[in-house]
């Protein structure tokens, strides 16, 4: 269990033991490294992003480090790790880099997915219907991990660490002014559904005694029929009025002035508390955005921040009967007009960022915004592929059930049972009717607030306005095509990173790709650090003019292996990042000097990382992406798929595009010099002529040749003894001649 959960949490989640948790006990914890392999990794890392004389200073500082300080704080790391409650050695540091810091988490913290369309074309541009069959599922998943059927994670028949989903549905980031902390409901059985900034919820899980399984209490009709009443209800608020009561634009403060607001809210109404107690404890949050994005490139955006738009109220009032939309403030006929008054219409603060969100747009396009202190991109991942492939399961299953009338066979993905409310009459554990009809929930706001919610907005709208996300579909070739020749398809794409940006700023900048430790008991990730002296021999050697294809493919190969090595140590959790960041906090929780090691260049270089990049996808993904960790950096998401990459770019004030597009022509020119997948050449049918009577009318073909090798025989990938027979005819022309002989073609040379 995350350490931020209250004890009373842990043990009533962790005492039942099933197939979900059961490999839990028996998990490694994630080892130490020595002091000596780390040092001496920190040095093979940062040797490239120095000069020659930052690098001696550094190197100065590690001798020093590694003689005097280092071995005292290695020993103290190492009694931590015997005695303490946490998981791991970096526990609880990893979390408080998460959850300590004051920013925002728009754009700094929070990731998001843009899911693929729904299969069924009926539902894929269908908002109400794709956030309730989004919703349903969502919700059998949820049961599903209450009752612990959920299958636990497994990579290449490893059992991977299932702690992270003990806080997927259920938690929210709850701030504070020192250090926020998360709180997880165990009970929670409700839906909250944010709509033109109004929040509303839905009871939708059986309640339990704890001894019973969960069940989900709504159909995927019934969230229909209550999505629908809610888009009603919300419409007769108008934007402008529902805006100035749009709380959850304050989530997106940073965390102390968030904290702030929110003890206010507390303090000046009861209903105030209770409402926010219904949305921390929600399941999830169930986003309907009023909006339909433009492109893939706005899409991606509405996902990562949502979208800014000012509105005057006398314009839009003006011309709500011809349907204009006025998208900016400063027209010049209003400006001097004293009635006229700004607002946001934007879907920016139709948000609640402290929680997971599943997000909805009026064309149907879906996507989900999660809070990452208490999960990772693995986690959240798992949670969208299950209920995407429930949607193509569904779908599957539409198109067979006239044929299979006794039972379809397609087993489903979920394990959860549904017994609709509105088919039984039952009651709660207080004895209450169960219903799972909407509810509103209301906030009464002081001016104080008020003056919050405006202050966030615009503050909001800067970060917006100064982010640009771009996205890269990359369609020449994907996963299949670098397997076949030989690369590791992520080593490829963290080389196309390197490289673009070197072939467009010449420059060697730090690159962080996180590695997944969840082999490991509350292993989360490790950072692996792509810029090597491969990689600086790859760089150089692609931009030379002069190089041969042969010479760049094998500095493309020699840093791909490399690259694939350094994965594999992080993995195993012998990087260098973790390992120096605990003993960091250790020092400065024991109340030591920090060692002069952690202020030398070399580690302020690793730690200034321009190109923040991830891989996490699957074929129910899209997109996936997130915003850059420094102001002058790239945030680069990734999804490798079978014949295609698609990356979602996002910086601030920088050449997005421009960077996508030097990304593209790495990859084009990379393509070109591999060996193409289908290398099996294709041949032709061979027509053996038989005797036949004489008559008047030739055959329709002559005769067929055999095609040579398509690739030339020098290729490796040639096989002559394997060519696919098909019937074909080439360097021939036929001509109808002029004969009374009807049918009769001459085939010529």
């Amino acid at each position: 269990m995350n350490p931020q959960t209250n004890e009373k949490e842990q043990s009533k989640s962790i005492s039942r033991q099933s197939s979900t948790y059961e490999s839990q006990t028996t998990l490694p914890r994630l080892p130490i490294p020595s002091l000596e392999q780390t040092l001496e990794k920190f040095l093979y890392f940062v040797k490239p992003l120095l000069t020659p004389s930052q690098y001696q200073d550094t190197l100065s500082q590690v001798s020093k480090f590694k003689s005097q300080d280092g071995p005292t704080l290695q020993t103290i790391l190492q009694e931590y790790e015997s005695s303490t409650k946490f998981g791991s050695y970096i526990e609880e540091w990893w979390s408080d880099a998460y959850l300590a810091p004051n920013s925002s988490v728009v754009l700094n913290l929070n990731p998001f997915f843009l899911l693929e369309d729904d299969p069924d074309s009926k539902i894929s541009k269908s908002q109400i219907g794709r956030a309730a069959r989004l919703a349903f599922h969502s919700l059998r998943l949820a049961a599903s991990l209450k009752n612990q059927k959920m299958k636990a994670d497994e990579f290449r028949g490893t059992t991977l660490c299932m702690d992270q989903f003990l806080s997927l549905f259920g938690s929210a980031r709850i701030p504070n002014v020192e250090r926020d902390v998360v709180e997880v409901d165990v009970d929670s059985d409700h839906v909250v559904v944010l709509y033109r900034h109004q929040f509303y919820y839905f009871r939708a899980l059986w309640p339990t005694n704890g001894e019973e399984e969960v069940t989900v209490a709504v159909s995927e009709g019934d969230i229909v029929e209550i999505l629908q009443s809610i888009v009603k209800d919300g419409q007769q608020t108008s934007t402008e009025e529902s805006v100035q009561n749009a709380i959850g634009v304050l989530t997106t403060l940073q965390r102390d002035e968030w904290a702030k607001a929110r003890y206010q809210l507390v303090q000046s109404s009861e209903t105030n508390k209770s409402s926010l107690g219904v949305i921390d404890s929600a399941l999830f949050v169930l986003v309907l955005d009023d909006y339909f994005p433009k492109d893939v490139h706005d899409a991606a955006a509405n996902m990562l921040h949502g979208t800014h738009t000012m509105n005057e109220v006398e314009e839009d009032k003006k011309n709500q009967a011809s349907g204009r939309e006025l998208r900016y403030s400063f027209d010049k006929d209003l400006i001097s007009s004293k009635a006229v008054r700004e607002y946001q219409s934007g879907t920016c603060c139709n948000r609640w960022y402290d929680k997971l969100q599943i997000i909805v747009c009026s064309d149907g396009s879906s996507g989900i915004n999660f809070e990452h202190s208490a999960i990772d991109g693995h986690t959240a991942l798992r949670f969208a592929s299950d209920v995407y492939a429930e949607t193509v399961v569904q779908f599957a299953k539409s198109i067979t059930k006239s044929i299979y009338t006794a039972g379809c066979p397609i087993p489903s993905m979920i394990d959860a049972d549904v017994i609709r409310a509105s088919s039984v009459n039952s009651k709660d554990k207080n004895g209450n009717l169960f219903e799972t009809s909407p509810k509103k929930l209301h906030f009464e706001l002081i001016e104080k607030v008020k003056d919050r919610i405006f202050h966030a907005e615009a503050a909001l709208g800067d970060a917006i306005n100064a982010d640009d996300t771009f996205v890269l579909e990359f369609e020449e070739f994907g996963k299949n095509f670098i397997v076949a020749n030989k690369m590791s398809p992520d080593s490829v794409v963290q080389m196309s990173i390197l490289l673009a940006y070197y072939k467009l700023y010449g420059e060697i900048v730090c690159a962080y790709e996180p590695v997944l430790t969840k082999k490991f008991f509350h292993g989360r990730t490790e950072a692996m650090r792509s810029t090597t002296n491969k990689t600086v021999e790859l760089c150089k050697c692609w931009t030379n003019r002069l190089a041969s294809k042969d010479e760049k493919l094998n500095a493309l190969r020699e840093a791909t292996k490399n690259h694939s090595r350094l994965v594999r140590e992080a993995s195993e959790g012998h990087g260098v990042d973790r390992h120096l960041y605990a003993m960091k906090c250790l020092a400065e929780k024991k109340g030591l000097e920090i060692p002069e090691f952690f202020k030398c260049d070399g580690y302020n270089a690793l730690n200034h990382t321009v190109l923040s990049t991830s891989n996490c996808g699957n074929p129910a993904l899209r997109l996936f992406g997130f915003g850059p960790v420094v102001p002058d950096g790239f945030g680069v998401g990734y999804i490798i798929k079978d014949s295609r990459l698609q990356y979602s770019i996002s910086s601030k004030h920088r050449q997005t595009k421009r960077f996508a597009s030097a990304i593209r022509e790495v990859l084009h020119e990379l393509g070109q010099m591999l060996e193409p997948i289908n290398t099996q050449p294709v041949g032709y049918h061979n027509v053996v002529k038989k005797k036949s009577p004489k008559s008047k009318r030739s055959s329709l073909v002559e005769y067929a040749e055999g095609w040579d090798d398509t690739y030339g025989e020098k290729s490796p990938f040639s096989s002559r003894s394997s060519l696919v027979g098909v019937t074909k005819v080439t360097k021939k022309s036929f001509v109808r001649q002029s004969s009374s002989s009807i049918g009769k073609f001459l085939c010529r040379k």
